[in-house]
């Protein structure tokens, strides 16, 4: 799966921004920056945004192709082209879109809340993980990519985060499926490996990523194995947000007792931060749960 910080993506960027600089795409640049100046007219709303971002794509799309910069160009050329227009455009109006109303913040807040709680007593147990399947070295690397999200702006570039955090879990199931004979793995493996990676790694602002690049990404890009991955991280939140007794194979008043303790840990770690250096980490602690060794 590409990166990204890779090659080919830096590729598209900087093959994009050199094609702008050239005096012939003077017209599409000022038509980039007037689309920018107008959506600045109007109070932010991201669903709004989003529609009219995905109309400017498809606009630029068209005038691409019959540009005399991209005379004779390849499908992959001008998919190269839309790909730095993405990542130029969302760059630009990052802190507009992102996280930017308090609904959004409150929701991001309640997810990291919740999911610091559930780290402190979900096992893969809980959420029937078979043993055959507990790997940490496998769940260490996906816990650590799907952090990433957070650290990069464009839409495409937080979609890969989360395409190789799937994909290091898809190929376990793949790897355990052909070493043990088994049946190959579906969803029904990988949802919950995937929910108890989320909560490993408690990605920040993991609501707003993920709005992010629904409404941002192109549309056309939002398909196949993309789509699938991104709906299962997106059930995954689901589940942390409405998470109970039952769905961690528990009862509901160990679950409830589970939280509450959990809470008032929290709250001696806050009034004590010396003691909290020994409390469960995002990306520490999965060989104590798992019980396997690498």
């Amino acid at each position: 799966m590409e990166s990204p910080t890779s090659a080919a993506s830096r590729v598209d960027f900087y093959g994009f921004l050199d094609r702008m600089r050239r005096p012939a795409a003077a017209g599409l640049f000022r038509s980039i920056k007037s689309f920018l100046a107008s959506l600045y007219l109007d109070e932010p709303s991201a669903e709004e945004d989003g529609a009219r971002v995905q109309a400017f794509y498809t606009a630029m799309e068209a005038a691409f192709r019959e540009h005399p910069l991209w005379a004779n160009a390849t499908h992959q050329e001008i998919d190269h082209a839309l790909e730095g227009l993405e990542k130029y455009i969302m760059t630009k109006l990052f802190d507009r879109t992102f996280a930017a109303s308090p609904e959004d913040a409150a929701a991001d807040a309640e997810v990291s809340e919740r999911i610091a709680l559930l780290q402190r007593f979900v096992k893969p147990e809980h959420l029937d993980i078979p043993k055959v399947l507990h790997n940490e070295a496998s769940w260490l690397l996906a816990v650590k990519e799907l952090q990433k999200i957070n650290s990069f702006k464009s839409p495409r570039d937080k979609l890969l985060c989360v395409m190789s955090c799937c994909q290091v879990i898809n190929n376990l199931l793949l790897n355990v499926s052909m070493s043990n004979d088994r049946t190959p793995s579906g969803a029904d493996e990988f949802l919950p490996i995937l929910i108890y990676i989320t909560i490993k790694a408690n990605p920040p602002h993991l609501h707003s990523n993920l709005k992010f690049v629904q409404l941002f990404r192109r549309e056309t890009k939002l398909v196949s194995e993309v789509e699938y991955y991104l709906t299962n991280l997106i059930s995954a939140k689901m589940f942390i947000i409405n998470v109970d007794g039952r769905s961690l194979s528990m009862e509901e008043n160990e679950f409830q007792m589970h939280m509450e303790t959990a809470k008032l840990d929290t709250q001696i770690c806050v009034a004590s931060p010396s003691s909290s250096q020994s409390s469960a980490t995002s990306t520490s602690g999965l060989q104590n749960q798992t019980g396997t060794e690498v």
